[in-house]
């Protein structure tokens, strides 16, 4: 199962990603716009992801997705950090990374 800390080095590894805190809590941003978000203890976090990934998600497993306040009506998806896979996160942030970063940058990232 992943961490927090695990969350916060794939976050990090991805191109021109940076940790700011934002309402009392870590935020993960490329250019300045939000892919995912943790909890104060490190044991939630808020991904980015289509409403078809989110729909998807939480059919899969409900006991590791859910429907985060505030940011679930856009598709955003809650993830239980203790719960899911180091791999499947790794998944999950790239793809809200990808979601979120300028389209040349994931081009580049991808080439």
């Amino acid at each position: 199962m992943a961490s927090a800390e695990e969350l916060r080095e794939i976050a990090l590894a991805l191109p021109e990603a940076e940790e700011r805190e934002t309402w009392g809590r870590p935020t993960f941003r490329v250019r300045d716009r939000i892919f995912a978000m943790l909890s104060d203890d490190g044991t939630f976090a808020s991904v980015k992801a289509t409403k078809d990934e989110q729909t998807a998600l939480l059919a899969e497993d409900p006991e590791i997705f859910s429907f985060p306040a505030y940011v679930g009506r856009h598709g955003w998806v809650g993830v239980d950090v203790t719960r899911v896979d180091a791999g499947h996160l790794r998944e999950l942030l790239t793809d809200a990374w990808r979601l979120t970063a300028p389209k040349r940058l994931v081009r580049a990232y991808e080439g």
